[in-house]
């Protein structure tokens, strides 16, 4: 009988003990990212559900690898009430990868894994953005550096970062409806092109920093400023600024900057000279419904295009792109006009993971890209002037990209470049026009190769009167 009823009693334990479940379903998933704030740490608010621990006591402790994390041994969290529980994480630390683990008496324990403290980048703009590079000998995974994907998932982040067929948003869709299970999976395994600049900056970011980064991909190919309006906001995943919105809050509600490549689109005779307002309105209103005011808003200048149409309002744009730099507050606005090409419009694989140094020279205060100051005509010589010039200018060979012209057209009047420090010195022949302006990347496929000792390129300029 006494054998019997310890049984009957270890059976009732048991089931008791698989009967109490409970999980954690709000704030932290596998592989997220989290915002750190200026103490350099991050309060997760967590919750979910808990069946049969009414009453019970939630702990939590954090694993840094195989180690406690300092000050994180099983503390409690959270306090069952009824089938439910709500509770928070205070001041976890910037770094990782950490496992988090939980436990409530009679209860099995739960793990979330691969959790990064750090920072956000949202990465905009249109399909320079997106990344159309060839997807080969690609920027290689970071452990520290993850992802929230179109598909909206926290994973590890990897070539290629946008995934506008499979994304939740409808306004990424090729057609009328979303990819799903093996057509998704066979266009995943079908892509040839892909990659862009966002992994390379962040793997570069954190290798200085050694601070995890989590990027949030937005971009949209061939997305016009109006597509972009954030007029359109209350369209949610229907237009483009509202799906980026809705993933800004997704990802957690906090990101330490945003990444923009994007003016494609408006390099036509009736939108060109819309431009500028509607750039500056939309980081406006990034930082308003991001509550920053200073919101970080890093972009690139256009590069180049294999066409002829629209060489005026391409230049146009470029010039814009510069000169609103300082308009912007907190930003900066990178070249590309000297990286090559994977097609006709699309930086190549190479060019991005320059470019994306370039964007990390400029979000940690390293350097900037060279910006022309003032042009001075001196005897036979024009001495050009650059601001933000990192160690002194150079180029492979002999350097190429400054021209002068007139209403006419161009004046074929330099026939040598010296780089002396910050200065550019061009040698002319001849008398210069009293009409005459100077470029720098003149054209939709110039050749321009100066750059400074940060591989920072000089950005295209012009017209730019010339003093005399």
């Amino acid at each position: 009988m006494r054998v019997v009823l310890f049984i009957l009693c270890n059976l009732l334990c048991n089931a008791t003990v698989f009967a109490a479940e409970f999980r954690v379903g709000v704030g932290l998933v596998d592989h997220q990212v989290f915002q750190r704030n200026a103490q350099n740490t991050t309060d997760i608010k967590i919750g979910g559900t808990a069946d049969g621990l009414s009453g019970k006591q939630i702990e939590a402790r954090i694993l840094d690898g195989s180690k406690i994390l300092k000050g994180w041994s099983w503390k409690p969290v959270a306090k069952v009430d009824s089938a439910t529980w709500i509770g928070s994480l205070a001041s976890v630390p910037t770094g990782g990868p950490y496992d988090i683990e939980f436990r409530s008496p009679g209860a099995t324990p739960v793990v979330v894994k691969d959790i990064l403290v750090g920072d956000l980048w949202l990465l905009a703009g249109q399909s320079n953005m997106e990344g159309v590079g060839d997807l080969v000998d690609v920027q290689p995974s970071d452990p520290r550096v993850h992802s929230f994907d179109q598909l909206d998932r926290w994973l590890v982040a990897k070539e290629p970062l946008h995934n506008l067929p499979g994304a939740v948003d409808r306004v990424h869709w090729r057609g009328n409806s979303r990819l799903t299970g093996p057509a998704l999976e066979r266009f995943n395994a079908e892509r040839k092109k892909g990659a862009g600049l966002g992994l390379p900056f962040a793997v570069e970011m954190t290798k200085r920093t050694r601070v995890p980064i989590g990027l949030i991909p937005c971009a949209h190919g061939g997305a016009s400023m109006a597509q972009w309006d954030p007029a359109l906001k209350d369209r949610g995943g229907d237009s483009l600024y509202g799906a980026t919105i809705r993933r800004f809050h997704g990802a957690g509600g906090k990101v330490a900057g945003v990444l923009w490549y994007q003016g494609e689109a408006e390099a036509g005779l009736t939108v060109e000279p819309l431009f500028s307002n509607r750039f500056e309105q939309l980081v406006a209103s990034f930082r308003k419904d991001f509550s920053e005011p200073d919101l970080p808003f890093y972009y690139v200048q256009l590069g180049r295009h294999i066409s002829n149409a629209n060489v005026r309002e391409w230049n146009a744009i470029q010039e814009r792109q510069r000169v609103m730099e300082p308009k912007l507050g907190k930003s900066g606005v990178v070249a590309a006009v000297d990286l090559p090409l994977d097609d006709g419009i699309h930086i190549g694989t190479p060019g991005l993971k320059r470019l994306g140094i370039r964007l990390a020279n400029v979000a940690t205060a390293k350097a900037r890209s060279p910006n022309v100051a003032a042009a001075q005509l001196q005897g036979s010589t024009i001495r050009v002037k650059f601001t933000n010039v990192t160690g002194k200018l150079r180029s492979e060979g002999r350097s190429s990209g400054f021209s002068i012209h007139t209403k006419s057209g161009e004046v074929p009047a330099i026939y040598r470049v010296d780089l002396d420090g910050d200065t550019a010195v061009l040698q002319l022949v001849g008398k210069l026009p009293v009409d005459a302006v100077l470029h720098y990347g003149f054209g939709k496929d110039p050749y321009c190769n100066v750059r400074d000792d940060a591989d920072m390129a000089v950005l295209v300029f012009g017209p730019l009167p010339i003093q005399q």
